[in-house]
């Protein structure tokens, strides 16, 4: 059985979409980088610990593991503290391109393995308004980078080069790869 180790409800829409069967067994781990941690190491190791975390109470299962995090001008963006945090990511992000890099981890009996994907997008300019309003509709609270790509952000994104599923939380052609790549062992 795969166990997806996220609470995120489009990471679970995402594999039903998808067709993948699965069951949600949330991890509970810390989500800050390490100091001088890249972006790239940063997201795959946080979904390395949230799989190998389930894997430990679910061992006879495979186990995945998912995080996202945004990057503008090097500085990694998670999910906001608060408002003022949601507002200053926003403001960060305007009228500038940023990567969104989501780690994958499978653990298989006690085995792990771990990829990434990045996807470039391109946000337009937003104003003092339009991110206090779309912070007040809460949002951009659960989210890397403090927007939603599939939600009221749609508006400001014009261009996207890389995964769409990426973006929105999970890269499922990775996802898939990984999984039938397992199948052949």
């Amino acid at each position: 059985m795969l166990v997806l180790a996220s609470a995120s409800l489009r990471r679970q829409e995402l594999l039903r979409a998808a067709g993948i069967d699965f069951e949600v067994q949330p991890a509970d781990i810390m989500e800050d980088p390490l100091p001088g941690e890249d972006a790239r190491a940063c997201a795959e190791r946080l979904a390395r610990e949230k799989a190998l975390a389930v894997a430990r109470l679910r061992p006879q299962d495979v186990v995945l593991g998912a995080d996202t995090i945004v990057v503008v001008e090097n500085q990694i963006l998670g999910k906001p503290a608060d408002a003022a945090d949601a507002a200053r990511m926003l403001r960060l992000l305007s009228g500038r391109e940023h990567q969104v890099i989501t780690g994958v981890a499978l653990v298989v009996s006690g085995q792990w393995s771990a990829a990434s994907e990045t996807t470039s997008v391109a946000m337009a300019e937003i104003s003092e308004k339009e991110i206090a309003d779309y912070v007040a509709t809460g949002e951009p609270m659960d989210k890397a980078g403090a927007y939603a790509i599939q939600g009221m952000a749609s508006r400001w994104i014009p261009r996207i080069e890389g995964d769409y599923s990426n973006v929105v939380g999970l890269p499922v052609p990775l996802v898939y790869r990984m999984l039938r790549d397992l199948r052949k062992d």
